[in-house]
This record gives C-alpha cells, structure tokens and sequence, in this order.
C-alpha cells in the first residue's frame, strides 16, 4: 500500500500522516480531518508536485466512472484502470477505494471540483486560473448559453465551465490541464472537445468558426511565434509586434468566430495603450470589430497585477453597417456595472455612471489609446467641490476612533482548555452550514456574497429560489471557506439572505456560544495564516475556542466586535482620505479650489 505524506511545503520535509495522526491522538490533539482533505494528502503521496495533475487526473477518471456506473465495485474499477493508470503513480485499490467514499458522499462533481481548487491553490502561480465571477460575467456578456463556444487557452476550463455552451472546445499547451478540462467538462455532461497543444502555432481547430469566443491568455509572451508565424493569414488587422502576443490572440479569436459572432478576451491594461500596437488597435476600430473596452480591478486576471481589461470584439458581418462608436467602462469590482453598461449599449439606452460612448473617429489619432482612464471618470473619482463634505467626513470619523477601541489590560499569557467547532457541533452548540457551490444568477432573492463579506456591505448578489439555499438569520457567523481569501469573518445584523458560494454559516445557540466571541476566534485562527502569506482551506470543525462560561464570552466577544468595527471604521476613514487629497490636489491644479 502506498504511503501517505504530509507535505508542508515544497521546502519542506513530507511525513507519514498515518504518523502525524498518531501522534496527535496520544497528545490529545488530534481533530477531525473532513475526507476530502484525507482524500487530498493522499492524492499528493502517489507521486510528486510536479506530476500532480496526472494524480488529480486519475481522481477525475474514477469518479467518471462512478458517476457513469454507482455500482461499480473498487476492485473491478482498479482492475479495469490499471492498464491506462500513467507510469509513476503509486495507486492502489485503496485509493480507489478512498475516491469512490469521497464521491459517493459529496457527488462526483462536487468531489473533482474540491480536488481540483486544491491542485489549483497549490500550483497557483502556474495554473492562472480565471476567478469564477469574472468568468461568469465574460460569459454573460459573450451571450455563450446555448451556442457553440471556444476557448483556445482554456487552462483547467474555467471559463468554458460557466459558459453553459451547447457544444465546448478547447485547446490548452499543458497536457495536464487540458485532460482536467476534459473530465470536468464531461462530468458535467458538456458536448466537449479539447485537444492539447500550443494554439497559435498548432491550432487544433483551424478553419473552423463558432459562435462565441472567451479567452484568458497567457499575458507578454515574447516566444509566442512571430519568426514563424510573419505570413499567417489569421493577421487580418495587421501583423502582432514582437512584443504584443494578445494582439495575436485577438486576431486568432476573432478568425474563430463566425461573421457576427462574438469574442470577449481578457487584456493586459497597457495592451490599450503600447505604442507599438497602435496600428492594429487602428484597423480594430476602422473594421468596427472592436465593441468595448471594460477596466476590472487588479486581481481579476490571475497573469497581472495591474487592472486588465476585457475586450469585447465581433466578427464584421457583410451588408451590416460598422458602429460609430466603442463603449468603454471603469467598472473596477462593480461587475455587475460592466454586464449593466453593456446590455444598455446594445440595445441604445441610457449608459450607467462610469461608462461612456466614444467615437471611433475621436480614438484614431496618432496614438490610438484606448485606455478607459482618458475617456471615462476614473472609479470612484472625487469632483474638487466635494472637499468641504469630505473634509467633514474625515474629521468626524477620525474623531469617533478615539473612543471606538475596547480597553484592554496586559496580563500574563493563559493556556485555558479548549473545544473544536466540531465538538461543540456534536453538542448542539453550533449548527455549520456552506452556501452552495453555484446559484442561478437571476432573481430577486439577496445573495451574500464574499465580496459583501470583505467590505461589511449589504447583499449584492442575486438568485432565484431553488432547492439547498441556506438562509441568513441575524447573529449567525459567517466566514470565508479560504481563509487567505482577504475576508473576515462577521456576525450578520439582518435576516433574509442568502449564503453565496465559497461561504460557510455557523449558527450558535446564544445560550451557550456567544456569536461575536465565535468570531474573534474564528478571525484568530485565520489571522495566523494570512500573516504568514498562506491561503488555506478552512474546515470549521478543526477551529479551537477557549472554553469560558458564557457570561466571559460576552465580555470578550464584545471586545472582538469593537475591534473589528474599528477594523472597519479605519478602512472607511483611508478610503476618504483618499478621496480627500484627490478633491484638493485637483481643485487647486484647476482653480475650482484655493487657499485661504
């Protein structure tokens, strides 16, 4: 049988688990491991980091196999593997068996997904996977429900995954991802095809068109082809510079799309604006090929650290007049404010704030930027005359901070005993409940969202009533699931949402668990891993809490409570100071404001 490691880190030594667990039952300080992440180590001891993904792989066939057949017994699947099982995996049947319990009990869909959110966190700086809401949001815009859709850097197929395409292709140079694009596509009972290899020097699907188009590619690639490829006929906007490899992948979308048909492209910010690029960036413009330009916040594409931008292109059609003009949004975070801007130019109404209808002609100057900041107000640009209230904004909320801070008093550190979430759940004390792993997105039921988390802020989100909601109730404890994530964890003041996705609910019975001392714990627990610069997964059972009567909870909860509503106010108060120096440095550059 193979043996399970415990890997730290890549720098660091591997372990038994089945040692690391016996140690810690006889030191009292084992806690319950959920079987997904047993089933995680496990997956990481039959080869090594760099081979992972041909394990996770192998997870994605057995429950395939399982989804196809539930009866399928572990021995019949192993034997039936083993031929096609890839050299260097150390798998036995108890692996398989491990899988088959994994998915039996969660869903062969809800089990490889959480197997591969694993593979991606751990291989984050290589597999650049698309977040899930900006995938969302550039198949919405793409309109790709029902159509023939590709995706010719499609990574671990993110974005074809939420695309809910009648027919997906795909094309991805790593061997690995594109098998785990394939599986997942197909445990979802996709019409799919995906095919490996490197999309602008071997396409996979040449001369062929489809509907719509979303794509992530890889951002400033310099060896992307352009010796080789000087001659190609996909360059019908002009030939990519050296130095602009999305240039290229734009015409090779677009060479993919029928005449009329859509591609919706993830884009570097400076990919508007490189002096190089002006000539192509021209014929888009003239061709009327290109549509829109829509500024995301920094974050929202894995390959960048500044704000990309999507792009939003359609294939000229014959007979059908070119537009006029380029929609172009700063929609930073406001996503729901770009897919808002872009219906509203479609069908001619009125655009929303911070977006704006430019005219091709006013872009085709020498320098063809195309860059949102020179046409349209800046997210969250402060006017000069908003200075006085700012001013009084400022000052009031910096004045209530002196008082906001609990007191608190040096002592002697304390070693109190403690209970795990899990214990306290078998006890009734608490109730842990997770949002779903995806909701409809249309409707008229409040979803709180990670986002909402972050900020403290009301619901945004929105649903349509289905079966597996969890519901919001005021004083329930909601935490991020990944504790790196930048959310904290906060007891709710109102009832009536909805948990979102990637959210964990903890219900206390205040008789017992005081909810605002549940999460000050819960926000040290994480606190220590975001300090070290790690994100993990967070398995609420393991979470430990002193035990204190409930009457000392109540003190110390609200200690937490008036640490994190400061926590909340200084943010407030950095945001305004912000916008306050903006005011005043452009109201005296343009004489709207002067010193007294």
């Amino acid at each position: 049988m193979a043996t399970l490691l415990w890997r730290f880190s890549d720098a660091s030594p591997a372990f038994s688990l089945a040692e690391v667990e016996d140690w810690l039952r006889r030191h009292n300080r084992y806690v319950e491991v959920a079987p997904i992440e047993l089933l995680w180590q496990r997956l990481r001891g039959v080869t090594d980091d760099l081979r992972l993904g041909e394990a996770v792989g192998f997870a994605g066939i057995v429950l395939l196999h399982q989804q196809r057949d539930p009866s399928l017994d572990e021995n019949v699947l192993f034997k039936r593997l083993s031929a096609v099982t890839p050299d260097g995996l150390d798998v036995d049947k108890g692996l398989v068996r491990a899988i088959l319990e994994v998915g039996q009990a969660e869903g062969p869909v809800p089990a490889f997904d959480g197997i591969c959110d694993r593979y991606v966190e751990l291989h984050s700086r290589r597999l650049l996977a698309t977040p899930r809401d900006v995938a969302q949001l550039m198949a919405r815009i793409g309109g790709t429900a029902g159509r023939v859709v590709l995706d010719p850097s499609c990574g671990i197929g993110t974005l074809l995954l939420e695309s809910a395409g009648a027919r997906a292709l795909g094309q991805e140079i790593n061997p690995s991802a594109a098998r785990l694009t394939a599986l997942r596509l197909e445990l979802r009972g996709y019409d799919s095809h995906v095919e490996t290899g490197d999309s602008l020097r071997a396409d996979a699907f040449s001369g062929e068109q489809v509907d719509v188009v979303i794509c992530n590619p890889p951002f400033n690639e310099r060896s992307w082809g352009y010796e080789e490829l000087t001659n190609d006929p996909r360059w019908e906007y002009g030939l990519p510079p050296r130095g602009e490899s999305e240039l290229a992948w734009v015409q090779h979308c677009l060479a993919h799309v029928r005449p009329g048909g859509v591609v919706v492209i993830m884009m570097p910010g400076v990919a508007a604006s490189r002096r190089p690029g002006r000539r192509v960036r021209s014929n888009l413009l003239r061709s009327g090929a290109l549509q829109a330009i829509i500024t995301l916040s920094a974050g929202a594409a894995p390959a960048s650290t500044g704000a990309p931008d999507l792009w939003v292109l359609r294939r000229p059609e014959l007979g059908v007049q070119s537009p006029s003009d380029v929609l172009m949004v700063n929609a930073g975070e406001d996503l729901a404010l770009a897919e808002t801007a872009w219906k509203a130019f479609c069908n001619g109404n009125d655009l929303p704030e911070r977006s704006s209808s430019v005219r091709i002609i006013d872009l085709l100057d020498e320098e063809v930027d195309l860059a949102t900041s020179q046409r349209v107000s800046i997210l969250g640009q402060p006017d000069p005359s908003s200075f006085s209230a700012l001013s009084e904004k400022a000052v009031a909320l910096a004045t209530s901070l002196t008082s906001a801070l609990p007191r608190l008093t040096a002592t002697h550190g304390r070693e109190p005993a403690m209970s795990s979430i899990g214990e306290l759940a078998r006890a009734g004390v608490v109730t842990i409940l997770q949002g779903p792993l995806k909701l409809p997105d249309e409707g008229e039921l409040p979803v709180l969202t990670a986002k909402d988390l972050l900020l403290g802020r009301a619901p945004t989100g929105r649903s349509s009533d289905v079966p597996g909601l969890v519901r919001v109730e005021r004083n329930d404890v909601v935490a991020p699931v990944v504790t790196g994530s930048g959310s904290i964890p906060r007891v709710m003041t109102e009832s009536g949402a909805v948990l979102g996705p990637q959210l964990l609910l903890i219900r206390t019975d205040p008789a017992r668990l005081d909810p605002h001392f549940l999460a000050g714990c819960l926000r040290a627990a994480s606190g220590s891993s975001v300090r070290l610069g790690s994100s993990v997964r967070l398995d609420p059972r393991r979470a430990q809490l002193p035990r204190l009567p409930i009457d000392e909870q109540r003190r110390y909860g609200e200690a937490f409570r008036q640490l994190l509503a400061y926590e909340d106010a200084t943010r407030a108060l950095h945001e305004i100071s912000d916008n306050l120096v903006a005011a005043g440095i452009d109201g005296l550059f343009d004489g709207s404001l002067r010193p007294e």
